[in-house]
């Protein structure tokens, strides 16, 4: 990335973060592609999508988060930092964990399991039965 965009403290962490993964500029392919998707006549005729490759790990990564090229190519760059990581580092970033959270939420229940939960549920409700108070009707 230019000079321009290392003035703001959050493109330095970037920098710093690419540093630190030894991912260097100079192996960074960047090519500038048509978007697609929402966003209209002007998304359509300017080439706002970035396209990075890594030419060491041979990581490709597209972004189109946004319709400024500037956001894009500072998303695309993290985006490759995540991906670095989660590839070659064997790391579980924050993306693959919400992943997995959603994959283990959305998983069906075994039969003993529907079970045990119905019997948690069964002695729950036994518990509350007796909580109630007595009536003196009943006696």
């Amino acid at each position: 990335m230019t000079d321009s965009y290392l003035g703001n403290a959050k493109y330095q962490r970037l920098v710093r973060r690419m540093r630190l993964l030894h991912i260097h500029e100079n192996d960074l392919v960047e090519k500038f592609v048509l978007g697609s998707g929402r966003g209209g006549q002007k998304l359509n005729k300017t080439s706002s999508c970035v396209q990075l490759k890594h030419s060491q790990s041979g990581i490709i990564v597209k972004c189109r988060r946004t319709r400024s090229r500037s956001l894009n190519r500072y998303y695309a760059r993290v985006e490759l930092c995540d991906r670095y990581e989660e590839n070659i580092l064997k790391k579980l970033t924050e993306r693959k964990q919400k992943e997995e959270k959603i994959r283990r939420q959305k998983r069906r229940r075994s039969r003993r399991q529907k079970e045990q939960m119905l019997l948690n549920k069964h002695k729950q409700s036994d518990k509350k039965a007796l909580r109630r108070s007595i009536n003196q009707s009943d006696e």
